[in-house]
């Protein structure tokens, strides 16, 4: 039977473990439950789920029950927002992030009215990554910075505190907001290099080094991946050693120096694969495949792309399929089946629209969402100024009564001051609200224009995939013409978003919904080229790299460049954001 000591010490396990399961612990978690008394084992049962959701996510399923049948008998906002939030990770880890949302939010609820502050921004940091998951940026930047700012005044561990740094900069690096994302880097940085925590230390090295990667600073990104890459192999993390060593291969690829990018791939599979993490061995595949197809190894880029598709499939990442599905296309055309290249890159714009789609109506709800707490305040906000004037009409009142005793005259005047001051006051009322729902009025047609946008864009797209299978299917009746056909067809496609042509008609849908947008660049900038109007049209979409270079055919560190030239053309400095300043026009 283990000690009071012993039960408390192991209520204050890190939240998160490592990915190996210490049996040790487990065992000590259980034998406490027998001394533990009830309170006791709700934190118990949160800590055993914590220990088993990584890999036993069944197991943990049951352990967060028993907890929430123990915390629903307390009745204690504490400890239920403690078991929902556990609920919402939970979701999270099966990637069913509406339901984690639903939980989290509902946790926040009941911790808002207890006195656990810290867990209170415990839970805003999960509800942070959930909304992350979701696509849902700027709300989740939201919710990382009240976390932080409760831990900041409270003053939260030094490893609660660069963990919060490192999840802003993260977002900031998906917003392409660069320097502020090395900067919260940097801190966390700051912060474990004080108190030698190497692990974490190592995990911030990586994610500097993914930074620079994304803007274009390659150097800088082999520095640190370098570094951090000597920090998991002093501390035999297969799992740490695994992602840099893909990220490094994924490097070289960029410098196109693909023996040394096959060297750090081939180690990062043999890693993955001994750690068990299938999400990187895909990622590793994926990139295996296109060095395979770089050297003309067709039959290996298929070898590899069929591995890798079958464990997305075991993970449910669908994104990874839109570069599979490429790959799989330009190596059954660099064989000479033209009709399973033509049936993958199907498949490729199919799950690109789907992902595109996806993700472009996450960011509309996201406004919707924004929208509709703003109305709900600025209600609030008049709703009590209309309150105030009412209490302060009814002072009036009250003193204009008890000053008609004496005199008749003040009291007049009196109650004249009182029903202009009330006069006044419902006026300037009457101009917020008009003021307040004038905005309203803007902010659904910028939504509006929004959506247009992007219903021509897959409008666009799949009118022209529907065209490509009817002349296909008229070509099955002419096999003779079919291999000059098909290569014709093949070459459209590659270039079908770029062509000049598409790009005119675009231009001008475009310029409808968003106010002659090409034309104010050109008054604005006499000497802006075409395709530099072009990029900052998808940047006025709101489009990230990544779609740009789909988009466009081109790969993600062109338009990084692009964007810096184009920044550097518009006289930005380095303060101003390109796709805010463009936002404005």
């Amino acid at each position: 039977m283990l000690s009071m000591k012993k039960i408390i010490l192991f209520l204050f396990l890190p939240l998160f473990c490592h990915s190996q399961i210490y049996r040790e612990e487990i065992k000590d978690a259980k034998e406490a439950m027998a001394t533990a008394n009830d309170s006791m084992k709700i934190e118990l049962y949160g800590n055993l789920f914590d220990l088993y959701r990584n890999r036993e996510v069944d197991t943990a399923r049951l352990y967060l029950d028993s907890m929430g049948t123990l915390a629903r008998q307390f009745k204690d906002a504490t400890l239920l927002g403690k078991q929902l939030r556990h609920e919402g990770t939970y979701f999270a880890r099966i990637n069913d992030y509406r339901k984690s949302e639903d939980s989290i939010r509902k946790a926040i609820n009941l911790l808002k009215t207890g006195k656990d502050q810290l867990e209170l921004a415990h839970t805003y940091n999960n509800l942070g990554l959930t909304l992350r998951s979701l696509g849902m940026l700027d709300s989740a930047m939201r919710y990382h910075v009240k976390s932080l700012k409760i831990r900041e005044r409270l003053g939260a561990s030094p490893r609660v505190m660069g963990q919060n740094y490192t999840t802003i900069g993260v977002i900031h690096g998906m917003l392409l907001n660069y320097e502020k994302a090395n900067d919260y880097f940097l801190k966390a940085e700051k912060i474990y290099l004080q108190y030698d925590n190497e692990r974490l230390l190592a995990g911030t090295w990586n994610k500097i080094a993914l930074n620079n990667k994304n803007s274009g600073d390659l150097q800088s990104a082999l520095f640190y991946y370098t570094k951090a890459d000597s920090l998991y192999a002093k501390r035999n993390n297969l799992v740490g050693r695994s992602l840099i060593q893909n990220n490094l291969c994924s490097l070289y690829l960029n410098l196109n120096q693909d023996d040394i990018a096959k060297t750090h791939c081939l180690q990062a599979y043999d890693l993955s694969k001994k750690a068990n993490r299938k999400r990187t061995m895909a990622s590793v595949l994926n990139n295996l495949s296109v060095i395979a197809l770089n050297e003309k190894n067709y039959a290996l880029t298929i070898d590899y792309v069929t591995e890798a598709q079958k464990t997305t499939k075991e993970t449910g990442v669908k994104s990874l399929n839109i570069h599979l599905f490429q790959n799989l296309a330009a190596a059954y055309e660099g064989m000479g089946d033209y009709k399973r290249a033509y049936e993958n890159r199907i498949k490729h714009f199919n799950i690109y629209d789907s992902i595109f789609n996806e993700e472009k109506t996450l960011q509309i709800n996201e406004l919707e969402t924004k929208y509709q707490t703003e109305k709900k305040e600025a209600a609030l906000a008049l709703q009590e100024e209309e309150i105030k004037t009412l209490n302060e009409k009814s002072r009036a009142d009250n003193l204009q009564k008890g000053l008609y005793a004496g005199g008749m005259a003040s009291a007049l005047a009196l109650f004249g001051l009182s029903v202009f001051g009330y006069r006044q006051r419902i006026k300037r009322n009457r101009i917020a609200r008009e003021k307040q729902e004038e905005i309203y009025k803007q902010e659904i047609a910028h939504k509006q224009k929004e959506l247009a946008s992007q219903t021509l864009h897959l409008v666009q797209k799949n009118t022209f995939i529907q065209e490509l299978k009817e002349n296909l299917e008229n070509l099955k009746n002419s096999p003779e013409k079919f291999k000059a056909e098909f290569r014709r067809i093949v070459m459209l496609l590659k270039k079908e978003n770029a062509s000049d042509k598409d790009w005119e008609v675009f231009k001008t849908y475009f310029a409808d919904v968003h106010n002659d947008f090409d034309q104010k660049l050109k008054t604005l900038y006499a000497d802006i080229s075409e395709k530099e109007i072009r990029l900052a049209a998808f940047l006025r979409m709101n489009l990230t790299t990544k779609e740009i270079a789909a988009t466009l055919n081109v790969l993600p560190e062109s338009i990084l460049k692009s964007k810096y030239r184009l920044k550097k053309k518009l006289n930005l400095d380095k303060e101003t954001d390109l796709t805010s300043f463009l936002n404005t026009l």
